[in-house]
């Protein structure tokens, strides 16, 4: 891209003038369009160091309101608080709420491109990274955001020209350092690095545009011209569906819900003393993973009443409370309905050495918000992929990821609804929408039996839990979670 770019032909300076301003106009106006249509718009300036991306970046903004807008600048490398978590972490939380623009002044190229030229980057990273980075942008771009990137391209010898301008002026000099000039020393293979990156990551629905910026008027028109465009097309394409992609991961045989047998118990005393060993073994694993930084995220779904809650706690019994943590899911915020559906998840994921366990998941996608209609078919079809490309981020990560479906009968749930009904101090669990759900057994069933059959994988295996007997479910789920652990270690 880099090595073969040639520029367009410039035009006179009072011609880039006048369609500079036109293009001002029309961003303003595209700006309200995006707001009424709910489009989130993620806007990626990339270049060369010295290629004047934040001054282009500075008037381009000068257009918009700046309530509906939001600058994010990601050059400085990632904090040790951000390193134990997934290399996309720190971009993902950033991405903006629909209707509004995220300008990313840097973004995830930066880091990916230093680890190779530096030699930081350990073998196979480069290549999982840039895997993961084109997954994100297409589970954006399908989830109707618009992801627009821009590469500042400017000559070995213009690149030097500026650093030497800035250096010898005492109030610009901090913005020349030694790794820009680092940079024009080893312009060659930086180019062929940059060259290489924007290669594997220009698909069509995210691709990069190359932007002269050897004159910064120019390079502002460039930037305005191709976002309005993009905006344009976005706006048309915004009413249409994604397209629905094959899953590209090995599926593991997992059996119907109603061919799981559910007469599975255990006595008292084998109880007390299985849990008891179980609980210890965990609290030494606990600590093991803290020192060796492996992070553990355990996920709970389940019928109403199967004893999710319980479980949770034999489980955090065993646990230091200082390493982990549990998120109840409830319906989503404003703030994290305003964004794509898997945001929320990537914001509680745990740190490296610490537990996050989740009671309900990123599942609900494709079991309450599809039967509710809380989302579009299309949204639900699509999700079981999105979450099988999610789960194998976390355990390329490192992550060990426990899922668990906690398993009852009808019967065992009615019996469980009366007796939370009709004992005061429990009838704050039992609310008319779990009567509601109830009658919706049938249809639920079928949308968790077709979950665990397209979302059972090698990496991230579903685990049932068979809870008419509490007790029993609860020693289970210890197990698993110790022998996972263990495993892991």
């Amino acid at each position: 891209m880099l090595v073969e770019f040639v520029p367009a032909a410039q035009p006179e300076e009072d011609v880039v003038k006048e369609r500079r301003a036109k293009e001002q106009e029309k961003l303003a106006v595209n700006q309200l369009k995006i707001k009424e249509a709910k489009l989130p718009v993620m806007v990626i300036f990339e270049g060369w160091n010295a290629a004047g991306k934040g001054s282009v970046l500075g008037r381009v903004i000068r257009t918009i309101d700046p309530r509906f807008f939001q600058v994010a600048t990601m050059d400085a490398p990632p904090t040790e608080e951000e390193k134990r978590k997934p290399f996309l972490y720190r971009y993902i939380v950033e991405i903006p709420e629909a209707g509004k623009f995220k300008f990313f002044d840097t973004c995830w190229m930066r880091e990916v491109t230093d680890g190779v030229l530096t030699g930081s980057a350990k073998e196979g990273d480069y290549k999982s990274r840039i895997r993961d980075i084109n997954t994100i942008e297409r589970q954006l771009t399908d989830n109707g955001y618009l992801v627009v990137k821009f590469f500042f391209h400017i000559t070995q010898k213009e690149q030097k020209k500026r650093l030497e301008a800035l250096e010898k002026n005492k109030d610009t000099k901090w913005r020349a350092n030694r790794d820009d000039f680092w940079e024009n020393d080893h312009y060659r293979e930086c180019l062929g690095v940059y060259d290489t990156y924007l290669e594997d990551t220009s698909r069509q629905a995210a691709p990069w545009y190359i932007i002269d910026a050897e004159d910064r008027r120019w390079a502002e028109l460039q930037v305005l011209t191709y976002l309005n465009q993009a905006i344009e097309i976005a706006l048309q394409n915004h009413r249409y569906n994604s397209p629905i992609l094959q899953n590209r991961f090995r599926l593991e045989p997992i059996p119907y819900l109603g061919e799981i047998p559910l007469d599975q118990t255990i006595t008292e005393e084998d109880y007390k003393k299985e849990k008891k060993e179980l609980q210890t073994e965990l609290g030494e694993l606990h600590n093991r993973l803290y020192r060796k930084k492996v992070p553990v995220i355990i996920a709970y779904e389940g019928w109403d009443a199967a004893g999710k809650g319980g479980n949770i706690k034999r489980i955090t019994e065993a646990l230091d409370p200082r390493g982990y943590i549990v998120h109840p899911i409830a319906s989503p915020e404003p703030h994290e309905k305003a964004r794509f559906y898997l945001w929320r998840f990537w914001n509680r994921l745990p740190k490296t050495g610490h537990i996050a366990i989740f009671d309900r998941t990123w599942y609900g996608r494709v079991m309450v918000e599809r039967l509710e209609g809380f989302c579009s078919e299309n949204d639900w079809m699509r999700a079981y992929n999105e979450i099988n490309e999610f789960e194998k981020m976390l355990t390329d990560w490192g992550a060990v990821l426990i899922k668990f479906w906690v398993q009852i009968d009808k019967d065992t749930q009615l019996a469980r609804f009366n007796e939370r009904q009709n004992t005061p101090e429990k009838q704050w669990k039992i609310t008319d929408e779990d009567w509601r759900n109830r009658e919706k057994w049938d249809l639920y069933e079928d949308a968790v039996n077709e979950m665990l059959q397209k979302t059972n994988t090698e990496f991230a295996p579903w685990h049932i839990l068979e809870s008419c007997d509490k007790k029993y479910a609860r020693v289970k789920a210890l197990k698993i979670v110790t022998e996972s652990i263990r495993k892991a270690l």
